[in-house]
């Protein structure tokens, strides 16, 4: 399965993309916008990943370029719950000079589209860290709403921080201009 857009598509995680994963794990700025206090060896990747493969409720997609097929970051659908068609998300991309590139946001509009058009799912939503503005503004470009905050839930580097929850529905994904560049 591949899901392909302009610039980026999405494909299955595989093993050899286990080192880029491991490496963005290990950039202290990512881990900062992603509120990650917890460190992670290879093997816990490696293992997280091999359990994430059983799990019917999720699908991981390491997102790569078009132009030469490097990986640069990773999403994941994941908690898909089919009683209530709905499902969580998130997004890492693996290094900083692939941020502010338009990559993120195009990867966002390629899971919204295998979410509502291929899982026929009608919400996805996340949490974002209120920190993170770069990552909220890719949200709110591909049409994520904020739908509510946790106040204060996350301390990190001596500060605290809101989580901001943030949501998509069918309906919106529906009205989107952007959806058929996808």
């Amino acid at each position: 399965m591949k899901i392909k857009g302009q610039s980026v598509y999405l494909r299955p995680i595989r093993d050899e993309d286990i080192d880029s994963i491991y490496m963005g794990c290990q950039d202290e700025e990512i881990l900062y916008m992603t509120g990650t206090h917890q460190r992670f060896t290879r093997d816990n990747i490696v293992n997280s990943y091999k359990q994430f493969k059983q799990d019917s409720s999720r699908y991981d997609f390491a997102i790569c370029l078009i132009e030469n097929d490097e990986v640069i970051g990773d999403l994941a659908i994941l908690d898909i719950d089919q009683n209530n068609y709905k499902a969580g998300f998130r997004i890492s991309l693996h290094s900083q000079n692939k941020l502010g590139k338009g990559y993120g946001t195009e990867a966002i509009r390629l899971a919204q589209r295998f979410t509502f058009e291929e899982l026929k799912l009608n919400r996805l939503e996340l949490e974002v860290y209120s920190h993170n503005v770069r990552g909220i503004k890719a949200y709110e470009k591909a049409g994520f709403k904020v739908e509510g905050r946790l106040r204060q839930s996350l301390y990190m580097k001596q500060q605290y921080f809101d989580e901001i929850l943030m949501g998509m529905l069918r309906e919106e994904y529906d009205r989107l201009d952007n959806k058929s560049e996808n």
